[in-house]
């Protein structure tokens, strides 16, 4: 297939030598001139993925025409806040054509609509299926080859099987699901669940905590995406638990390491300006509690977050408000 991939940060560029390698033809987009001379020159994305030798014929532009020429797939990977900008750019460059189907890789939700990427590209990309590709799934390890197994997730079922085709391989296993909607919440989400487990990291809490913290946040995340119209089933599987678990416990996840850098002392200001990849929980921490209060749903862990990150309340603190919220049995619902 000619594939266009729009955005490329770590996880588009490692998706691009993922495709190119089952012979697809890529064409991937970078907003940075220094990107597409990396690529093309070293056939490295020295910004994003260093030290990371792409597939070769994986070429690098600064236009979106001239990316989108001939392509029967969009991967959609630039980072949340920048999903409606850049898609709406690609459907000018569209010239009135049929867009081919959209695979969104991008994990999060609009902080002022508060609506996930489907929704937006849905609005900006009117007629084209959309498919949403989450799950546990680290850009290095899927670089090094390092098995893994993801969800496509699309109310189309031929757009999803399409996506399971042509990204899956012998170390990127790819189920479908129609639940377009809780795999998109649990790739959101469990970012903002991330950012606590990195503070409790930070403050030097033990596995007890961690493994209560992950349970009761797939709670919050089940029980949220249930009130929207989600399967609740979802939040057990690739897209809900299985990233959940790889994003609060592993060494690579860019949210645990914000959390981790808030306990430590530092401000969110001071984190975020020595950073040039996105940590997603930021902004969706802020968003889930806005959803919340629209769907009646209590998010207790997503509040105390949005409360360290925003209104600068100490994260020991937080801690303790949690735990001596009123006493309950134990319910998902």
């Amino acid at each position: 297939m000619r594939i266009a991939v729009i955005g490329a940060g770590g996880w588009g560029t490692t998706l691009a030598d993922l495709l190119a390698t089952q012979s697809h033809q890529i064409k991937i987009w970078a907003h940075e001139p220094e990107v597409v001379e990396s690529i093309n020159r070293d056939h490295v994305n020295a910004l994003f993925l260093a030290d990371s030798r792409l597939a070769e014929g994986i070429t690098a532009h600064g236009e979106l025409a001239d990316v989108l020429s001939g392509a029967e797939l969009i991967v959609s990977a630039a980072p949340s806040h920048a999903v409606r900008e850049v898609s709406a750019n690609v459907w000018t460059k569209l010239n009135g054509a049929e867009p081919p189907t959209v695979v969104s890789v991008s994990k999060g939700l609009e902080t002022d609509s508060l609506k996930t990427m489907s929704e937006v590209l849905e609005e900006t990309l009117p007629g084209a299926p959309i498919v949403a590709l989450s799950g546990p799934s680290f850009a290095q390890e899927v670089y090094q080859r390092q098995p893994t197994a993801v969800v496509a997730a699309s109310t189309d079922r031929d757009a999803a099987e399409a996506a399971q085709r042509a990204f899956s391989t012998g170390y990127f296993r790819v189920y479908t699901s129609d639940d377009l909607l809780g795999v998109q919440l649990g790739g959101a989400l469990k970012n903002v669940i991330a950012i606590a487990a990195g503070l409790l990291h930070g403050l030097k809490l033990g596995s007890n905590t961690r493994a209560a913290l992950i349970t009761r946040g797939l709670a919050e995340m089940s029980r949220l995406g249930e009130a929207m119209g989600a399967n609740p089933m979802t939040f057990a599987g690739l897209a809900g638990m299985g990233d959940l678990i790889l994003t609060a416990t592993g060494v690579l996840s860019r949210n645990r390491a914000l959390g981790i850098e808030l306990a430590e002392g530092r401000t969110l200001d001071e984190i975020l300006a020595t950073r040039r990849t996105v940590a997603e929980g930021v902004r969706t921490a802020r968003a889930a509690v806005q959803l919340g209060k629209h769907a009646g749903v209590e998010l207790p862990i997503a509040s105390e977050v949005a409360n360290i990150l925003f209104e600068g309340k100490a994260p020991q603190r937080a801690v303790r408000d949690l735990m001596e919220r009123e006493l309950k049995a134990e319910n998902w619902r």
